[in-house]
């Protein structure tokens, strides 16, 4: 199981280096225009609850490419654990597309990896679990300003194996 997902790094590695060198292909000709286009956001998350913790850090940027179409890179991390049960430490990247139907509504396509640990308590009859988790997402959402809030559909939900409790998750986005 560790072989399949230390041969999965390398790919997300080369995705996230070949998109972000095409940044810095279009910054060596119009290095000040580049960057006016370029917008940080992201999102945190905390949650917790009768001996749970969950804790979320994910940074994202978009490129602005015209006033409807986004093109972008996210980071994520999550810390979860659920006292005497199980502790999971969750490390993604994304590649994601937004569009701009009309200015308030917008579509979206990402494409995320998530490396997941599970480790559980010896108490539980549960293995403890390494794992690639991939998700592609389409999504819909409300945009005012610098917020999107909508939904997003995993058309690859596995029940299984999914961080996520099932294929439909809204979501905040923040872009300044």
């Amino acid at each position: 199981m560790k072989s399949l997902a230390l041969k999965r790094l390398p790919l997300l590695f080369i995705i996230a280096m070949t998109l972000s060198s095409l940044g810095k292909m279009v910054a060596q000709d119009e290095s000040p225009q580049f960057w006016n286009n370029v917008r940080f956001g992201g999102g945190l998350g905390v949650s917790f609850g009768d001996g749970f913790f969950s804790g979320t850090l994910a940074p994202s940027a978009i490129y602005q490419i015209d006033p409807q179409f986004a093109v972008g890179l996210g980071l994520s991390g999550t810390y979860n654990t659920q006292k005497n049960v199980y502790n999971s430490i969750i490390i993604g990247g994304s590649v994601l597309a937004l569009y701009n139907i009309i200015p308030e509504l917008q579509i979206s396509a990402e494409f995320e990896e998530n490396y997941v640990t599970r480790n559980f308590d010896e108490a539980i009859a549960l293995k403890d679990d390494e794992y690639f988790y991939p998700a592609v997402f389409l999504g819909v959402g409300y945009q005012a300003g610098p917020v999107t809030i909508g939904v997003r559909y995993d058309v690859i939900y596995d029940e299984d194996r999914s961080i996520y409790g099932n294929g439909l998750v809204p979501f905040v986005r923040v872009y300044f």
